[in-house]
């Protein structure tokens, strides 16, 4: 019987340069991996592999040499240890994330929860091409949200609470951004310069701000062979419902109007971004 490498390559297992060898790619969410992942993961390397893995550039692990005739055993012993293989080809891949702010000082918000989400929401779905949701929990954007098909941004919107405020002006000097002045003690935000980083919140030694936290989502970022930035095209989304409705209309233009090997950000720029802007501010807008 012919081996079907498409169906492999499928379930994770890409065909190496060695004949019958294959770089299996595991199941990863939000960079989070269990210790007991872990064991099965170097039991396999070691009995099936050659020893090691190999870390992706996308928080993946892959185990090199695994052989055809070992692939249902290997399956097996992942399976116990509760890993399990990716997802390869035209469809949703693996959900990248920070570590965001139930670790971080800096982070706006909760990442790897919200990866989770959206692993259980997309990861796997069936599309024209490959398609990357990558999530970072600040404006710091160590996970690059921008070079995603999809990335979600966490920041905080603010509303300054005079009652509180002891006019030190710690919250003007650490803006990046220029967009917060005192005068005559009462502090003002420039809306139009604010990028929501949060960092007047988390110095502020008083709490004399509110905070809201939520995200700034861009769309059609590349990192390969064409080399583009992910736009945004909505204001910052504070309900996470929202967010799902942006993210599933994404989805859904892509699905319908894309042709077949055609990236998300080509899809857009030949059906027209009026037409895809269109379709994400509706969604945003519950219409």
């Amino acid at each position: 019987m012919a081996t079907d490498y498409a169906t492999l390559k499928k379930g994770g297992f890409m065909k190496q340069k060695q004949k019958d060898n294959f770089s299996l790619r595991l199941s990863v969410v939000g960079g989070q991996v269990s210790t007991e992942q872990l064991v099965a993961i170097t039991e396999v390397a070691n009995k099936y592999g050659h020893g090691y893995i190999h870390l992706t550039s996308r928080q993946g692990i892959e185990i090199p040499f695994i052989k055809l005739e070992d692939i249902d055993e290997v399956k097996s012993v992942l399976e116990k240890g509760g890993a399990s293989p990716g997802v390869c080809g035209p469809r949703v891949r693996t959900v990248t994330a920070c570590q965001g702010s139930e670790v971080c000082p800096n982070g706006c918000i909760e990442t790897e929860e919200l990866a989770k989400e959206l692993s259980e929401r997309y990861f796997g779905k069936e599309l024209p091409h490959k398609f990357k949701f990558g999530i970072t929990g600040c404006q710091n954007n160590c996970l690059k949200a921008e070079e995603n098909d999809l990335g979600i941004k966490g920041g905080v919107k603010v509303a300054w609470k005079q009652e509180a405020c002891i006019n030190c002006g710690v919250c003007a000097k650490v803006c990046r951004e220029g967009a917060i002045t005192i005068k005559d003690g009462v502090i003002e935000i420039d809306r139009e310069k604010c990028n929501y980083c949060g960092r007047c919140v988390f110095s502020c030694p008083t709490d004399a701000y509110e905070s809201t936290p939520g995200y700034l989502i861009s769309f059609g970022g590349l990192f390969g062979n064409k080399i583009n930035k992910g736009e945004a095209v909505i204001p910052f989304v504070e309900n996470k419902d929202v967010l799902f409705r942006v993210c599933d209309a994404a989805l859904k233009f892509f699905e319908e109007n894309a042709n077949p090997g055609e990236r998300f950000k080509f899809t857009i720029d030949r059906v027209g971004k009026d037409k895809f802007n269109e379709a994400i501010w509706k969604a945003y807008k519950g219409e």
